[in-house]
């Protein structure tokens, strides 16, 4: 028909990735009975807004029923809008200046604040009509689940980056009945659609901070820490090092902090700009174009970017914070995760032990395990302080040092290494390479043939052991990794030494 709206497919060609998940949520909502819900997960950067919009589009055309979007975000519900205009849907965006909708006859669709229109609903609980589908964006915010006894027997689509609920009493299991994962970090980095994260950690003492009730670290206890002199210049000294000249992103907990940042890169004459949720939607606008407008721009913020913000030239990420959120970590990274044509990797700067805390962004997560056992990454899965067994090498029996005689005694500790390799940007891996490197050379230079090395091998085995596990340790790994690593490791060390000897 000419002058039709074009699909999305048609207007803004699917990524195949994109392609085959609207395939497969469409297909599982088909089958679904009318009061069941399901929750989909793709990484920030994917497309999220994207795919449920053309779902949207399917589900209209196909039963002929409205659909209903929510957001807890207006740039949210401003981009969500925006995509479905370009659809051809007729959407109408809820916000606080609509207090009725008397007709409804000409929208396909509503974009609503969940705020607004709980507000709407506890006035009206008739205030929609004919809904269909209910689609919620960051389904992980607990603040969703007040509206949903409104759409009992109607099929609910949540979409989060983040399968977890940052409530541990209210899992996302019980709203949701089946998640399915989209492509990981890692798939979309190998394909192209995102970049590449290099992390950069530096070390940082956070037994100061404090936990609240919900679990987090307090604002308080980070302002203390992050506002002191010392940190200031180490949040420099990290820009200098690994940022300058890029355009760059401050995450931190604080407005005071925020505020302490924006005064230190001003006196030494960077261009740089403090945003917080204090800001008039005007100066928060001034701001944000500042930003897009000035490349090498820096832009310190108290964590309201970490949705509904969009500029693909962020090509430094400053964590100059602490968090035990596994959701407000990927939030923060993702906004740098964006690919442009002559951008393919962007920087990671972590001042808050986070990706100690939760690995390196780009490393896989297995979703479904989170989704259905989110206690173990809500509770006390993640260590802040380093024991004695971190600290510190194995300490071999002096009979077994008197068989390593002609190598060296320098310690070999894994915690330091692999801070130093995630200071560099190297594959924390590389770690265990070169611990395998240093038990082979040892042998090497001690033993005259392989009968002999195979001997020295053995004594050597609780050292290894102890590095494996303290290689676990840094990355959260569990008990079976261990194990599995240990194998692998001991395997690789009596090939090397045969090669070496025998041949």
């Amino acid at each position: 028909m000419a002058g039709e709206p074009k699909s999305l497919v048609e207007q803004r060609k699917l990524y195949p990735f994109q392609e085959d998940a609207v395939n497969t949520i469409f297909g599982k909502l088909v089958s679904m009975p009318s009061n069941a819900n399901l929750l989909f997960q793709l990484p920030t950067g994917g497309g999220k807004t994207i795919i449920f919009s053309e779902i949207a589009r399917r589900y209209i055309k196909q039963f002929n029923k409205k659909i209903l979007i929510l957001t807890h975000r207006i740039e949210l519900s401003r981009q969500t809008n925006d995509v479905l205009t370009e659809l051809g849907i007729s959407n109408k965006v809820i916000n606080s200046e609509v207090k009725s909708l008397p007709s409804q006859t000409e929208f396909q669709s509503f974009t609503a604040l969940v705020e607004t229109l709980n507000n709407r609903l506890q006035e009206n609980d008739q205030f929609l009509e004919d809904i269909g589908l209910v689609i919620v964006d960051e389904a992980h915010n607990n603040s969703f689940r007040k509206i949903f006894h409104y759409f009992s027997d109607v099929n609910i689509l949540g979409v989060t980056a983040t399968p977890l609920s940052s409530n541990k009493k209210l899992p996302l299991y019980q709203t949701y009945n089946d998640l399915i994962i989209g492509e990981s970090i890692a798939t979309l980095i190998e394909k192209g659609y995102l970049c590449e994260g290099v992390t950069f950690s530096y070390d940082v003492n956070l037994s100061s901070l404090r936990v609240g009730n919900n679990g987090e670290f307090t604002v308080g206890s980070h302002e203390l820490l992050y506002t002191q002199a010392i940190m200031q210049s180490k949040l420099v000294e990290a820009y200098e090092e690994v940022g300058k000249g890029t355009k760059t992103l401050i995450f931190n907990a604080g407005i005071l902090t925020s505020r302490a940042i924006y005064e230190t890169f001003k006196k030494k004459g960077y261009p740089v700009k403090h945003l917080d949720s204090t800001f008039s939607d005007k100066e928060r606008a001034d701001t944000l174009e500042w930003f897009r407008n000035t490349k090498d721009g820096i832009l310190t913020s108290v964590s309201i970017l970490t949705t509904g913000f969009d500029e693909p030239e962020v090509e430094t990420i400053m964590l100059n914070r602490a968090t035990k959120s596994l959701t407000l970590y990927h939030q923060m990274i993702g906004r740098g995760s964006r690919v442009l044509p002559n951008k393919k990797q962007f920087k990671i700067i972590d001042l808050g032990n986070n990706s100690r805390r939760f690995n390196l962004w780009q490393y896989p997560i297995d979703w479904k395990h989170v989704f259905a056992a989110p206690h173990l990454y809500l509770e006390h899965r993640y260590k802040d302080e380093w024991d004695y067994e971190l600290e510190n090498d194995y300490d071999l029996p002096a009979e077994i040092k008197e068989r390593f005689l002609n190598s060296s005694a320098e310690s070999f500790i894994i915690r330091d290494k692999y801070l130093l390799a995630l200071r560099k940007g190297i594959k924390p891996g590389t770690v265990l390479d070169d611990s395998l490197e240093d038990h082979f050379n040892r042998i090497k230079d001690n033993a005259s043939e392989y009968a002999e090395a195979m001997e020295l091998y053995n004594l050597l085995t609780e050292e290894m052991k102890y590095r494996i596990k303290q290689f676990g340790r840094c990355i959260n790994a569990t008990n079976n990794y261990n194990d599995w690593q240990f194998q692998n490791y001991s395997s690789k060390l009596r090939r090397k030494l045969g090669n070496f000897f025998v041949e």
